[in-house]
């Protein structure tokens, strides 16, 4: 597995890839845009795979994804994926202002559409017809020429893994991710989505793991972890995750504290059972031995070690992204089911 993590910015992105870090990516949220951002990361990197994990898919059409990665491409041939994700049904909705109805036919058609425009050689038509898109764009200049660029999707529930698993060239896991969720929900359903894909296909898989070590502080570390798990657990588009690991009880406290804006709650409500299941945190050695015990759980192509964000400075941020490059090489390869 490759170790990567989202862009740190280029003093620590400096330091970490001098250290072994393999890949970074590019987040995406009201105040930051994908793209800008690996722009950023391939202008102050050198070998490092670079791309969105994950840019919204809706928030754009599929001819602007495509044109970001060609110019992009011309700074770093060789280094691009795209991760695309449907994001929240209320982000589409509020946020975007674009349809938020049947996501996995939607995102299907995307990642299609891209394609075609990816794909296409001079003084060929980019053609696509679905239901959502329908291109046929007669582009004069010589500027195309086929991109092989994996496509990626965020697939948290069983529905999007299968669709990631049939329409596109890996996966891209959230970082609250379990061996069990891995490995009983995630990777079976992909497997079922690819059922019919060409024998030797190599399917790629992605993960965010939420990492907080601090050698000086390990309890604060622990509580950041503890109050991201807590965030993102707020979102119900995630309960057949907590019915799976039976945490109803809990998650009902932590988003009860969320509702009454109480984040102290919220991070105690998160058991130590959850904490253990999910982030990686603690001293280096705790962190080191929370690695070794997910061997074969990780996503088995890139990883990245996530610094807690939820009511984190961007200084702290830095300081858990540094800490995690002790972690680099504690876990070997695991094996491999496509």
């Amino acid at each position: 597995m490759r170790f990567g993590m989202p862009w740190p910015g280029r003093d620590v992105a400096r330091e970490a890839e001098q250290a072994g870090v393999g890949a970074f990516c590019a987040g995406e949220f009201a105040d930051h845009d994908a793209y800008l951002t690996v722009a950023d990361i391939v202008a102050n990197t050198e070998h490092a795979l670079a791309g969105p994990a994950i840019a919204y898919a809706f928030a754009r059409t599929p001819y602007a994804h495509a044109t970001a990665l060609r110019q992009l491409h011309a700074r770093a041939p060789g280094r691009l994926f795209l991760g695309l994700g449907s994001a929240a049904f209320r982000i589409n909705r509020d946020w975007l202002g674009v349809p938020a109805d049947r996501p996995m036919r939607r995102i299907a058609e995307t990642v299609g559409a891209v394609r075609a425009w990816l794909h296409a050689e001079n003084g060929e038509h980019v053609r696509y017809s679905g239901e959502f898109y329908a291109l046929d764009a007669d582009v004069r200049a010589p500027v195309l020429g086929r991109l092989d660029v994996p496509v990626l999707l965020a697939a948290f529930n069983a529905g999007m893994a299968a669709t990631a698993g049939r329409v596109s060239d890996g996966v891209i896991g959230h970082g609250l991710f379990t061996s069990s969720w891995w490995n009983d929900v995630v990777r079976p359903s992909v497997e079922r989505g690819a059922s019919g894909a060409a024998p030797g296909a190599r399917f790629l898989e992605h993960g965010w793991i939420i990492t907080a070590v601090d050698d000086s502080a390990p309890e604060r570390a622990v509580a950041d972890a503890r109050r991201m798990i807590a965030f993102y657990l707020t979102v119900k588009t995630y309960d057949p995750y907590v019915a799976h690991h039976g945490w109803e009880e809990p998650v009902a406290e932590l988003r009860a504290a969320f509702r009454a804006g109480d984040t102290d709650a919220m991070a105690r409500a998160v058991t130590d059972e959850m904490v253990t299941e999910i982030a990686v945190c603690g001293t280096t050695a705790e962190a080191k031995d929370a690695l070794a015990r997910r061997t074969g759980s990780l996503p088995r192509d890139v990883g990245y070690f996530a610094p807690p964000s939820f009511l984190v400075s961007p200084r702290r941020r830095a300081a858990y992204a540094r800490a995690a490059l002790a972690l680099i090489g504690a876990v070997p390869d695991a094996p491999r089911r496509l």
